[in-house]
Parts: C-alpha cells; structure tokens; sequence
C-alpha cells in the first residue's frame, strides 16, 4: 500500500494541509484513506448514545452501520497501542493513504511548519521527511521548501514520490 506523511508541531497546519490534500488528490480521480495519530484519548461517540452505552458496559469492539456509513470502535482496555502498520493491514485497499502525525515512523513524510510557532524545524535531525512544506522560507535545508498555501504543488510532489504522478493528474 502506498503511504505517505504529514508530520509537524501542533498548530503547524497538519490537519488543514491533510484536508486540502485529500480534497485534491481525491478530485484527481485517485482512492485516499487517511490515519491520524491522537497523543491524548479521544472518544467519536458521546454520552447517551446506544454506542457510547455499549462501550461504557464493557464492550471490547462495537460497529455502528446504517446505510450511509459503519465505524468500528475498539476499545484497547489496557492493551498496548497499536503500530502503525497493524494499522494499515486493518485499511481496505486505496491508492493513498495519508498518515498524519506517526513523527517517529519510517515512512516518508512531508513537515508541515509555521514560522509563527516558534517551534524547531524536524527536517535537519529526520532522513523520512523529503520536504518542507511552509509559510516561509528555511535556509539551508537539504530537502526542497513548498508553499504550505500551494496544495495542487504539495499532493503532486506527494503522487510523484508514491509513483502515482500523471502530467494533468487522474487515476491510473
């Protein structure tokens, strides 16, 4: 499967660069499916609901379906957190999957990176970030700076890493 990243400090633009990018390479006729990783515990199900009540009750996995969607949610009760590959092997087959955060995996990737953070860049200390994408303009980096506004720029560097690069885009 191919995978790549977006990685970065928190409010460096992750997300809405994650969302502009599967919007595009979406629109280019190509299959994404995306994973975040959260560093805190999170719930997509809120209080009251048959589902939240379930998992509450004990519930090891519960799957939600209706006729426009399912979800799995699986409770890991103690167990270790998942690798990113375990992961991946639960994923149907697309032709993209864009992995945000994971900083510390093996993938290549892409940093997203604001100046105004004040944060460091990850780039010089990481061999799996193959470019910066950013609101200004790092010196002496090894690995090419893209506009972090410029998303067509960002998803085709992305398509021609992975092997999925047409001159005017479209599914294979």
């Amino acid at each position: 499967m191919r995978l790549y990243g977006i990685t970065g400090w928190k409010n460096s633009g992750k997300t809405t660069l994650m969302e502009r990018l599967v919007d595009d390479i979406t629109a280019r006729g190509y299959s994404v499916s995306t994973i975040k990783h959260a560093h805190h515990s999170f719930d997509v199900d809120h209080p009251g609901k048959d589902s939240f009540r379930h998992r509450m009750a004990g519930a090891r996995q519960v799957l939600l379906a209706s006729r426009n969607r399912w979800a799995l949610m699986h409770e890991l009760r103690g167990e270790p957190e998942p690798a990113l590959d375990e992961l991946l092997h639960r994923l149907s087959p697309v032709d993209l999957v864009l992995i945000e955060g994971y900083k510390r995996d093996r993938h290549p990737k892409i940093e997203a990176h604001r100046n105004a953070t004040g944060q460091p860049l990850i780039a010089p200390d990481d061999d799996t970030i193959r470019a910066v994408a950013s609101d200004s303009t790092p010196k002496d980096l090894a690995v090419p700076v893209l506009d972090l506004n410029d998303t067509r720029a960002i998803a085709a560097f992305i398509l021609r890493e992975v092997g999925l690069h047409k001159e005017e885009g479209g599914a294979s």
